[in-house]
């Protein structure tokens, strides 16, 4: 084992677009576990736009701070034990942060069963296969031949949100950035319908695509997308709130939706906010669900590997600048 531990450090808070000149790659001892304390090694780090908004303050999480290891959840191996919760072997999810090894309390971190391909446990298992699950499922409510909107639909959220809707016998419409990803939504996914919104008149392709309304909006964006969704809504419609990333890196006027309180009120339409740990009491139940689609070829699974820890900055960039298809993650070790 390494005496020295490489982690990825946050040295400015950025004001506007993220870039790597936000961090520097640095060195520290290998830190030793105390008492009710586990070693990890981390194998891959998840990256989510989520990342980005922890900079900017205080969200479910505290904040994170110029001059400290960048945070982030991983899937890690347990390499050392100071708690009779956890064996070395054990593989755990994790906020470890951007580093090879991490010390953390045994009760921060969850044990993950022994599923493979190792990856889906970052992705269709972990925090992105059950955000759409309980975002769409839980929230959305959507019923048999409802129409379901996603937007950022190319995502590691919005490509399982999306086809969860078809498997529930909905019609699904995806929202996403240039046509090679739409004609992806479409064949590979199987979408009923795609949306480009850089192509603009986001409204009319909206309104071409779900002729009959919207009944069910996940929403992992905000701002102008958003907005356009409300006015296509059908009568008691659900908005299942997940995400603003369109708010996220240096938006130069971020904003909600305009002038539509009234709209809300008129069409009774719901608007609910969610976390996946809102739901930590189904965990298992939806994770044997989302196997049994996996298993039996109805849920595809997109996955997203970088290879290189030292890599890490430039693939969440990359990832708010929309180069990724489904789950993007970082291959540490």
């Amino acid at each position: 084992m390494p005496d020295r531990n490489r982690q990825i450090l946050l040295v400015e808070t950025p004001k506007g677009k993220l870039g790597t000149q936000h961090f520097r790659l640095a060195e520290a001892l290998l830190p030793q576990p105390q008492e009710g304390e586990v070693l990890a090694r981390v194998r891959y780090i998840s990256l989510d736009a989520a990342n980005r908004a922890w900079m900017q303050g205080a969200t479910y999480r505290s904040a994170v701070q110029a001059g400290s290891v960048m945070a982030g959840g991983a899937l890690a191996e347990i390499i050392e034990s100071r708690s009779p919760a956890l064996q070395p072997g054990d593989l755990i999810f994790a906020d470890t942060g951007w580093q090879d090894y991490a010390v953390l309390p045994a009760w921060r971190a969850r044990k993950l069963p022994p599923l493979e391909p190792l990856t889906h446990l970052l992705s269709v298992y972990g925090i992105a296969g059950l955000t759409a699950y309980f975002g769409l499922l839980r929230v959305g409510k959507p019923g048999p031949g409802e129409t379901v909107a996603v937007s950022a639909a190319a995502g590691s959220v919005g490509s399982l949100a999306g086809q969860i809707a078809k498997i529930k016998g909905c019609r699904a419409i995806g929202i996403a950035g240039g046509a090679e990803k739409c004609a992806w939504l479409t064949g590979a996914l199987g979408f009923d319908a795609a949306v480009d919104y850089k192509a603009g008149a986001l409204p009319k392709a909206l309104k071409a695509a779900a002729p009959d309304g919207i009944d069910v909006y996940f929403d992992n964006v905000g701002g102008d997308v958003l907005e356009a969704c409300l006015f296509q809504m059908n009568l008691r419609g659900r908005i299942a709130c997940c995400g603003a990333v369109s708010q996220y890196d240096g938006a130069p006027q971020p904003h909600g939706p305009r002038g539509v309180p009234g709209l809300i009120v008129v069409k009774r339409l719901t608007l609910q906010g969610f976390i996946v740990m809102d739901y930590e009491a189904e965990r298992d139940g939806a994770i044997a669900e989302l196997k049994s689609w996996v298993d039996a070829g109805r849920l595809v699974v997109q996955e997203d590997i970088i290879d290189g820890l030292e890599n890490t900055p430039g693939a969440l960039i990359g990832l708010l600048a929309g180069e990724n298809r489904g789950k993007r993650m970082v291959k540490v070790a």
